[in-house]
């Protein structure tokens, strides 16, 4: 008689929300969008939100849904779930978790403890209600306190968190700042006016032109003399 090995089934799902508001919704895209903008030619930067991480085969009851994650030297793939040892054993070096207004500091201490127990490298946590940063580095083993965490350029990400009075912002390499869809059409628009109204002054200016070219051929002065 042959025994097989029964298949075990991880769930590509956790049966909870992405997001328990409008506002920690618009802080995870806004920060997945970012970094996949930031990594868009990069074909073994793979950026996810809100997608469960297995770290352990054989084990589908230890698992995190990180809000956003960020994985170095595995390509962009669409996948149900991350399964670590089918992804040459990577796991997540960079995630961030956007704070809900009812996440217990029960639920958020063991979040901590399963990010340093299976070797992500930089997490932050930010509260949008309260405009609360915290970050963790991997020194030696074990997920330490960044302090502090304005200025602070993450090592792999190489992008600088600010915190002034008005909340988190998040600032790429070259300087420009992380956007919303919204912000992003905002500035789309922006710049689409700005470049109407140089055309329409560069057409005023060529009308100009023209009329006083004009004037100067009625007094017989050739404008191309001058």
């Amino acid at each position: 008689m042959i025994l097989t090995k029964e298949e075990i089934i991880y769930p590509c799902s956790d049966g909870q929300p992405m997001a328990d508001s409008t506002i920690q919704y618009q802080w995870i895209t806004k920060i997945k969008g970012g970094c996949d903008a930031l990594f868009k030619d990069e074909p073994n930067v793979f950026v996810a939100g809100d997608l469960l991480w297995y770290p352990v085969e054989g084990n589908n009851t230890i698992s995190q849904a990180p809000d956003v994650m960020v994985v170095f030297g595995v390509p962009k793939e669409d996948r149900r779930s991350y399964l670590q040892w089918r992804e040459n054993n990577i796991p997540p070096q960079v995630v961030f978790e956007i704070r809900s207004f009812h996440d217990s500091q029960t639920k958020m201490d063991k979040k901590l403890a399963f990010y340093n127990r299976y070797g992500v490298e930089e997490y932050y946590l930010y509260d949008p209600e309260d405009k609360d940063l915290r970050g963790w580095q991997r020194i030696e083993g074990l997920l330490e306190v960044i302090e502090p965490m304005s200025g602070w350029v993450s090592p792999r990400l190489t992008v600088r968190f600010e915190l002034p009075e008005a909340g988190l912002e998040l600032y790429r390499p070259d300087g420009q700042r992380f956007l919303s869809y919204l912000e992003l059409e905002q500035q789309r628009e922006q710049e689409a006016q700005r470049a109407q109204q140089e055309a329409q002054r560069a057409q005023q200016e060529a009308q100009r032109a023209e009329r006083l070219a004009a004037k100067l051929r009625e007094l017989n002065i050739d404008p191309d003399s001058i």
